[in-house]
């Protein structure tokens, strides 16, 4: 047989047959899941432009909404984007933005929201802790700050060192009953 030889834009059809749901949709649910599929599309591309911007310091006219305040913070504070925060097989993560001043003992990590649902802390908090497992840092010892930037606004947090330790210890113990589970269960 010889094959046809497609050339695709993505690496996933919308109506693919590995999420073949979509056949019992009527006519709203589609739409509804076509929006869904666009604003994840478009965070993804939002979140590839804000990494090349910050990279290479381009700062962004302020016009106070989301991204142009995420990206210019991010390059005010000289932050890293898309880095990996690594503790285990079973337990990493990408941080969007994060800088650690070693000399003032500073951790700030921002997260750029593009959806509309309303985020949450924690895994700006399971970040942290992955930072301290990974480069062995007290949280005790350090000020962290913590954004997330969504629909035009910026919520910041600090959260205490036992907020941290907590997460910290409950990534330790979560590891190593997956751990035991891999072991057992194949």
């Amino acid at each position: 047989m010889n094959w046809n030889q497609h050339y695709v834009k993505t690496d996933h059809a919308f109506l693919s047959a590995s999420k073949y749901h979509w056949i019992r949709y009527n006519d709203d649910q589609l739409k509804n899941s076509w929006r869904s599929f666009r604003a994840a599309q478009e965070g993804t591309e939002l979140h590839a432009y804000a990494k090349m911007a910050i990279e290479h310091g381009i700062w962004q006219r302020d016009s106070g909404d989301t991204l142009s305040q995420y990206i210019n913070d991010a390059i005010g504070y000289k932050m890293s984007p898309e880095i990996l925060l690594y503790y285990s097989d079973n337990c990493f993560g990408t941080a969007d933005a994060i800088s650690w001043d070693d000399e003032k003992k500073i951790l700030r990590i921002h997260d750029l929201k593009t959806g509309k649902i309303k985020a949450h802390m924690e895994q700006l908090l399971i970040y942290a802790a992955l930072f301290c497992l990974e480069y062995k840092i007290k949280p005790a010892e350090i000020t962290i700050e913590l954004r997330i930037y969504q629909n035009d606004d910026v919520v910041p947090y600090s959260p205490s060192a036992d907020e941290i330790a907590h997460i910290m210890s409950r990534i330790v113990s979560a590891d190593k009953i997956v751990n035991k589970l891999r072991m057992t269960e194949g």
